[in-house]
Protein backbone atom coordinates (compact mmCIF):
# COMPACT_ATOMS: atom_id res chain seq x y z
CA UNK A 1 0.00 0.00 0.00
CA UNK A 2 1.35 3.40 -1.00
CA UNK A 3 0.00 6.93 -0.53
CA UNK A 4 1.30 9.52 -2.94
CA UNK A 5 0.64 13.18 -3.58
CA UNK A 6 -0.85 14.23 -6.90
CA UNK A 7 0.36 17.65 -8.03
CA UNK A 8 -0.75 17.65 -11.68
CA UNK A 9 -3.69 16.06 -13.47
CA UNK A 10 -5.97 16.16 -10.41
CA UNK A 11 -9.03 16.20 -12.69
CA UNK A 12 -7.96 12.77 -13.96
CA UNK A 13 -9.50 11.52 -10.69
CA UNK A 14 -12.81 13.32 -11.24
CA UNK A 15 -14.94 10.14 -11.13
CA UNK A 16 -13.55 9.35 -7.68
CA UNK A 17 -13.82 12.98 -6.49
CA UNK A 18 -17.47 13.06 -7.53
CA UNK A 19 -18.25 10.13 -5.24
CA UNK A 20 -17.67 12.45 -2.27
CA UNK A 21 -18.84 15.73 -3.80
CA UNK A 22 -21.26 15.11 -6.61
CA UNK A 23 -21.27 18.55 -8.24
CA UNK A 24 -18.19 19.35 -10.32
CA UNK A 25 -18.28 23.12 -9.84
CA UNK A 26 -18.15 22.55 -6.07
CA UNK A 27 -15.04 20.36 -6.52
CA UNK A 28 -13.53 23.13 -8.65
CA UNK A 29 -13.77 25.53 -5.69
CA UNK A 30 -11.03 23.72 -3.78
CA UNK A 31 -9.26 21.25 -6.07
CA UNK A 32 -6.44 23.46 -7.36
CA UNK A 33 -5.68 25.11 -4.00
CA UNK A 34 -5.85 21.76 -2.20
CA UNK A 35 -3.28 19.05 -1.79
CA UNK A 36 -4.43 15.74 -3.23
CA UNK A 37 -3.33 12.30 -2.06
CA UNK A 38 -4.22 8.91 -3.51
CA UNK A 39 -3.93 5.51 -1.91
CA UNK A 40 -2.66 2.82 -4.26
CA UNK A 41 -3.00 -0.81 -3.24
CA UNK A 42 -2.77 -2.76 -6.47
CA UNK A 43 -4.59 0.16 -8.14
CA UNK A 44 -6.06 3.43 -6.87
CA UNK A 45 -8.44 2.62 -4.01
CA UNK A 46 -9.05 6.03 -2.41
CA UNK A 47 -8.27 9.74 -2.59
CA UNK A 48 -8.44 12.83 -0.42
CA UNK A 49 -8.01 16.56 -0.89
CA UNK A 50 -7.03 18.84 2.00
CA UNK A 51 -6.78 22.61 2.27
CA UNK A 52 -5.12 24.99 4.69
CA UNK A 53 -7.99 26.99 6.21
CA UNK A 54 -5.72 29.24 8.29
CA UNK A 55 -5.45 29.44 12.04
CA UNK A 56 -3.74 26.05 12.22
CA UNK A 57 -6.70 24.20 10.67
CA UNK A 58 -6.30 21.65 7.88
CA UNK A 59 -9.59 20.67 6.25
CA UNK A 60 -10.50 17.49 4.42
CA UNK A 61 -12.50 18.83 1.48
CA UNK A 62 -12.94 15.50 -0.28
CA UNK A 63 -12.30 11.90 0.68
CA UNK A 64 -13.61 8.94 -1.28
CA UNK A 65 -13.00 5.23 -1.71
CA UNK A 66 -13.74 3.23 -4.84
CA UNK A 67 -17.12 1.57 -4.14
CA UNK A 68 -15.89 -2.04 -4.40
CA UNK A 69 -13.06 -1.19 -1.96
CA UNK A 70 -15.21 0.49 0.70
CA UNK A 71 -15.23 -0.97 4.19
CA UNK A 72 -11.63 -2.17 3.93
CA UNK A 73 -10.02 0.63 5.96
CA UNK A 74 -8.70 2.75 3.09
CA UNK A 75 -10.50 5.93 4.17
CA UNK A 76 -9.32 5.49 7.75
CA UNK A 77 -5.77 4.90 6.51
CA UNK A 78 -5.85 8.17 4.55
CA UNK A 79 -6.97 10.05 7.67
CA UNK A 80 -4.16 8.42 9.69
CA UNK A 81 -1.72 9.44 6.95
CA UNK A 82 -2.91 13.07 7.15
CA UNK A 83 -2.51 13.04 10.94
CA UNK A 84 1.03 11.70 10.65
CA UNK A 85 2.06 14.03 7.84
CA UNK A 86 0.61 17.28 9.20
CA UNK A 87 0.64 16.99 13.00
CA UNK A 88 3.65 19.31 13.33
CA UNK A 89 2.27 22.07 11.11
CA UNK A 90 -1.39 22.19 12.17
CA UNK A 91 -3.39 22.19 15.38
CA UNK A 92 -6.57 20.57 14.07
CA UNK A 93 -7.93 18.46 11.24
CA UNK A 94 -11.52 19.20 10.30
CA UNK A 95 -14.08 17.89 7.87
CA UNK A 96 -17.47 19.15 6.77
CA UNK A 97 -20.17 16.68 5.80
CA UNK A 98 -23.90 16.23 5.63
CA UNK A 99 -25.82 14.90 8.60
CA UNK A 100 -25.77 11.39 7.17
CA UNK A 101 -26.00 8.09 9.05
CA UNK A 102 -23.14 6.84 6.84
CA UNK A 103 -20.54 9.58 7.20
CA UNK A 104 -20.95 11.04 10.70
CA UNK A 105 -20.35 7.66 12.45
CA UNK A 106 -17.28 7.04 10.25
CA UNK A 107 -15.67 10.33 11.27
CA UNK A 108 -16.61 9.87 14.93
CA UNK A 109 -15.01 6.41 14.85
CA UNK A 110 -11.87 8.11 13.49
CA UNK A 111 -11.81 10.40 16.53
CA UNK A 112 -13.54 13.51 15.19
CA UNK A 113 -15.99 15.45 17.37
CA UNK A 114 -18.79 17.73 16.24
CA UNK A 115 -17.57 21.31 16.10
CA UNK A 116 -20.06 23.60 14.35
CA UNK A 117 -22.86 23.70 11.77
CA UNK A 118 -23.35 25.77 8.62
CA UNK A 119 -27.12 25.99 8.16
CA UNK A 120 -28.60 25.27 4.72
CA UNK A 121 -25.20 24.67 3.11
CA UNK A 122 -26.40 21.92 0.78
CA UNK A 123 -29.65 23.62 -0.19
CA UNK A 124 -27.89 26.95 -0.81
CA UNK A 125 -24.87 25.66 -2.75
CA UNK A 126 -26.01 22.69 -4.83
CA UNK A 127 -28.26 22.82 -7.87
CA UNK A 128 -30.09 19.63 -6.92
CA UNK A 129 -31.06 17.81 -3.71
CA UNK A 130 -28.23 15.79 -2.19
CA UNK A 131 -29.50 12.55 -0.67
CA UNK A 132 -27.36 10.05 1.22
CA UNK A 133 -28.70 6.85 2.81
CA UNK A 134 -32.23 8.12 2.22
CA UNK A 135 -31.58 11.41 4.06
CA UNK A 136 -31.75 14.75 2.25
CA UNK A 137 -28.73 16.78 3.30
CA UNK A 138 -29.43 20.36 4.34
CA UNK A 139 -26.84 21.57 6.88
CA UNK A 140 -23.06 21.10 6.77
CA UNK A 141 -21.85 19.47 9.97
CA UNK A 142 -18.22 20.25 10.79
CA UNK A 143 -16.21 17.82 12.86
CA UNK A 144 -12.70 18.37 14.20
CA UNK A 145 -9.92 16.51 15.91
CA UNK A 146 -6.73 17.80 17.44
CA UNK A 147 -3.47 16.94 15.74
Amino acid sequence: MQIKEITTGKKDFLDLLLLADEQEDMVDRYLERGRMFVLDDGGIKAECVVTDEGGGVLEIKNIATVPKSQGKGYGKRLIEFLEEKFHNGYDALQVGTGDSPLTIPFYEKCGFKRHHVVKNFFTDNYDHPIVEAGVRLVDMIYLQKEL
